[in-house]
C-alpha cells in the first residue's frame, strides 16, 4: 500500500462576517445557539455523528427521517434511529408520509417520546419515498400539504418545522405557495434546499427561490444545498437573508463543517481543523460507531462514514487515498480498523514509521 506524500490542509482565516448575519437561530421558544445546523439524512445522521456535530458546534443535528408507519416503529432500523442522547442537543425528529392523520399520530408519538421539535420532511426525492407519494412527491399536492401541516401543527405541543425543496421542476418552482402554506399553518421554521424535486442532486443548488421565500414569509428560513465552506455559508446568507444555514452532504467526512462555519459566522478568527485535529474526530467518530452499533454493524457502518473521510482528504488535501480506503473497506474487526487509522495519520504527518506489529496488524 503506498505511503502517500501529504502535507497538513492549508489555513483559513476568516474575514469578519456581515454584521447583517444572524448570531443565533430562535424555533418556537426554543433558542439556539448559532443559525448553523446538521441536516437530518438517511443511514447518515445517526446518533454518533450527530453528537460530533454537536461536539464540534452545530447549534442543533437532525435525526434521520422516520416513517410515520406505527406498524414499522419497533423495527431495527426505526429503533436505532429513534436514539438520542444529552450529547445530541436538542432533539428535533424528523417524520415522513403522506397521511394526514398518520403523521400526526406519529407526531404525538414523537412528541411524548421526548422531542422537542417535530420535522416534517417534503424534501426528499428518493424513488422510493416519492412512490408513497411522500417527501418531496407533495409538492405537486398543495391541499394535502395543508391537510398535513394543520394536523401535525394541532396534535403537538412543541414547535413543528418544515423542510421543502424550490418546487417541483424547474417549470413550476411553488415554493413560494407551499412556504405560504407553512406559514398559515403555524410551522415555526423552514428549512429550503436549493433544488427541485426533479433536479433530486443534479447540477447547481439556486439560491434566488430561497431569497424568494424569504421575502415571502415571516418565519426563519434555513437556506440549504451546496454549502461546503463558511465562505459559501456567508455569501448564500448575504444573497437570501435567511435566518440560518443547514448543512448536508457538505458534512460527510467533515462532521467539524458546520462548527468551523458557525465559528467563521459568529465573526471569529477560524482555521481549518489541522491534519492531527482531523485524525483525532475520526478516530472518536470510529469508537462511537463501534459501541453504538456493536462489533459486527459497527465495522460495517464505518467503512461508509470513514470512507467519506478519505474522500474529503483527498478534495482537501490533494492526494490519492484510494489505496487505503479499499484496505480500511476489507478490514474485518475494530482492532485494525482503529489500527489503520492510526497508521495513515503516521504516514500522512511525517512521524515515525509504523511498527513492525503495526505493520503485520494491517497485513492480516
Amino acid at each position: 500500500m503506498p505511503t502517500p506524500q501529504v502535507t497538513r490542509p492549508s489555513l483559513h482565516n476568516a474575514t469578519e462576517a456581515s454584521s447583517a448575519v444572524p448570531t443565533g437561530l430562535q424555533i418556537g421558544a426554543l433558542q439556539l445557539a448559532n443559525p448553523v445546523v446538521l441536516a437530518p439524512m438517511a443511514g447518515v445522521t445517526d446518533l454518533p455523528l450527530r453528537e460530533i456535530c454537536v461536539d464540534l458546534g452545530a447549534s442543533m443535528a437532525v435525526a434521520e427521517m422516520l416513517t410515520s408507519d406505527s406498524k414499522l416503529l419497533s423495527s431495527r432500523k426505526s429503533t436505532l434511529r429513534r436514539c438520542h442522547s444529552s450529547r445530541g442537543g436538542l432533539r428535533s425528529v424528523q417524520i415522513v408520509g403522506s397521511e394526514p392523520q398518520q403523521l400526526a399520530d406519529a407526531a404525538r408519538h414523537n412528541a411524548d417520546d421526548g422531542a422537542d421539535i417535530i420535522d416534517i420532511n417534503m424534501g426528499c426525492p428518493a424513488k422510493k419515498v416519492c412512490k408513497k407519494a411522500a417527501g418531496s412527491a407533495l409538492l405537486a399536492d398543495e391541499r394535502r400539504v395543508a391537510e398535513i401541516l394543520n394536523a401535525v401543527v394541532s396534535a403537538v405541543n412543541v414547535p413543528v418545522t418544515l423542510k421543502i425543496r424550490t418546487g417541483i421542476s424547474a417549470q413550476h418552482r411553488n415554493g413560494v405557495a407551499i412556504a405560504k402554506i407553512a406559514e398559515d399553518a403555524g410551522i415555526q421554521l423552514l428549512t429550503v434546499h436549493g433544488r427541485t424535486r426533479a433536479d433530486r442532486f443534479k447540477g447547481e443548488a439556486e439560491y434566488q427561490t430561497i431569497t424568494d421565500i424569504v421575502d415571502s414569509v415571516n418565519i426563519p428560513v434555513l437556506a440549504n444545498g451546496d454549502i461546503t465552506t463558511p465562505e459559501k455559508a456567508l455569501a448564500v446568507l448575504e444573497q437570501t437573508g435567511a435566518a440560518g444555514i443547514m448543512i448536508g452532504r457538505g458534512a460527510l467526512g467533515r462532521p467539524w463543517l458546520p462548527g468551523v462555519i458557525a465559528q467563521f459566522l459568529s465573526g471569529a478568527r477560524t482555521t481549518e481543523p489541522s491534519l492531527t485535529e482531523r485524525f483525532l474526530q475520526m478516530r472518536k467518530h470510529l469508537t462511537a460507531l463501534h459501541d453504538f452499533y456493536g462489533d459486527f454493524m459497527g465495522v460495517r457502518i464505518a467503512r461508509k462514514h470513514i470512507g467519506w473521510f478519505f474522500d474529503a482528504a483527498e478534495t482537501d488535501l490533494s492526494e490519492d487515498f484510494s489505496s487505503w480506503k479499499r484496505h480500511f473497506n476489507a478490514l474485518e474487526n475494530t482492532e485494525a480498523q482503529q489500527t489503520l487509522l492510526h497508521t495513515l495519520e503516521l504516514h500522512c504527518s511525517g512521524s515515525d514509521s509504523p511498527s513492525t506489529n503495526q505493520k503485520n496488524e494491517l497485513a492480516a
